[in-house]
């Protein structure tokens, strides 16, 4: 196999692999009334079928990205595929809220070791005058499967059930699996001999998922407390990397490298925006505005048609023009969106809703894949796996920290209640609090992304 046409194999496997788990976990919010009718869930509850795959996924990316690095990408990346496909069929055996909560667990792992090592294939397999462009086409997917959930999840929901999301995604695995045993040759594991630090991979995984659980539920004091626990141990863990030969992570990036973290800062701020608004305008279609699943994944497919233009044109830019600049203007073009979100009513005219889709989507592409050419460029060879699980774990840490702000809101306004129409006054109010609060948290991110220096490209 010639070189071009092994880098034209890895992509396409990448970029399927990462946004059918994309696309799950945007697709589930569709159909979140559909399930919460179905098992009687309330309105905390049904958001935790959301967030469940998310706390694995980030407590193992980090371990994951470094696993990769020693023992091979490629074989992580497997694992995680396969572990991926099996608990998917899981899910869509599920016979109660708990056991599909914990079905979306595991679930979150295979996504960790898979989101865990994606990037850093293509990093290695992509020299830096094209590591742009491969970025910008598996952005493009990511958020492609991420906007698009909504309305292919909205029409699995309506004609084959909310079930038949899942069956997709396990038979869509299926067929990557047949193409990496296939095509996808060679291995990569520059780090290979040194050896996995475990005990760090445990602090760091117990502390991240108690701080982000904490986050969930505020204002309790549990909370409170699994927030201040979770903050010491990765202190802990700070230190303990600091003087381990072999860390799961170099300190160093943090100390050292301004493009690298103020890049990730970024990541995680804009990541926690958008996933609020696919969350709450899935809901919002269907509650105040009283469009079936199918409908409102129509009108939000305004969003992923923007997004898909955007990601590629702006990571060829990125190759060009310093990424970070380009990364800050998409952000702020996300925050315009929000401030149009902030003012949703019941009676908002639908060309409104569908404009504001629109903007938020042309954010959405021109952030992503200039954001991750700016990580993954600023690192050495030997840390590719590590910065990729990095911006894995800002990814994910971004996921919950969006629904834990909206949880916390659905508590405040709606309480232990499902989201029948009595309640869809309070829901809307939620969710326009949330918007002027992520609209704040997404400005923010502007400086973030351009408090970096330029990146140093390898």
């Amino acid at each position: 196999m010639s070189d071009d046409v092994s880098k034209r194999v890895t992509l396409i496997i990448v970029s399927i692999t990462v946004t059918v788990i994309a696309f799950m976990m945007s697709a589930i919010t569709i159909a979140l009334p559909t399930i919460g009718k179905e098992f009687a869930m309330e309105a905390v509850l049904l958001g935790w079928v959301v967030t469940a795959m998310t706390f694995p996924q980030a407590a193992l990316l980090l371990p994951a990205g470094r696993l990769a690095d020693i023992y091979g990408r490629k074989k992580v990346f497997f694992f995680g595929i396969c572990i991926f496909v099996i608990s998917s069929f899981l899910c869509a055996t599920a016979d109660s809220a708990v056991t599909l909560i914990a079905y979306r667990l595991i679930q979150g792992i295979g996504g960790g070791l898979v989101f865990g090592t994606g990037l850093a294939i293509l990093t290695s397999v992509f020299p830096p005058g094209e590591r742009g462009r491969a970025i910008g086409i598996s952005s493009a997917a990511v958020f492609l499967g991420i906007s698009a959930g909504p309305f292919l999840g909205g029409v699995l929901t309506q004609h084959l059930g909310w079930r038949s999301i899942f069956f997709l995604n396990a038979i869509l695995y299926l067929v990557v699996i047949g193409l990496i045993l296939w095509k996808l040759k060679g291995e990569w594991a520059e780090a290979r001999g040194e050896k996995f630090d475990i005990v760090g991979s445990v602090v760091f995984g117990v502390s991240l998922v108690a701080m982000l659980y904490g986050l969930t539920v505020l204002p309790t004091t549990p909370g409170i407390v699994l927030i201040i626990a979770g903050f010491l141990g990765l202190l802990v863990f700070g230190r303990l990397e600091a003087r381990t030969e072999s860390p799961i992570f170099n300190v160093g990036l943090f100390r050292k490298n301004t493009v690298f973290v103020f890049s990730n800062l970024a990541m995680l701020v804009h990541i926690c925006t958008a996933f609020a608004v696919i969350f709450f305008m899935s809901l919002y279609l269907q509650y105040n505005k009283g469009f079936v699943p199918q409908t409102a994944g129509l009108i939000m497919i305004a969003q992923p048609v923007c997004t898909t233009i955007c990601t590629p044109v702006a990571g060829r830019l990125s190759d060009k023009v310093d990424p970070r600049i380009i990364a800050a203007i998409g952000m702020a073009v996300t925050f315009v969106s929000l401030v149009f979100f902030i003012f949703l009513t019941e009676a908002t005219a639908l060309g409104y809703i569908i404009a504001g889709l629109a903007v938020f989507g042309l954010g959405m592409g021109t952030f992503a894949s200039p954001n991750a050419n700016a990580i993954m460029s600023s690192v050495d060879k030997k840390f590719l796996g590590v910065a990729s699980g990095t911006q894995g774990t800002m990814r994910s840490c971004g996921q919950i920290l969006g629904m834990a702000i909206a949880m916390i809101l659905f508590s405040i306004y709606i309480g232990k209640a499902q989201i029948t129409p009595e309640y869809y006054p309070a829901f809307l109010t939620s969710m326009k609090v949330g918007f002027i609060i992520f609209a704040a948290i997404c400005l923010s991110g502007v400086f973030a992304q351009l408090a970096g220096l330029k990146v140093r490209r390898n």
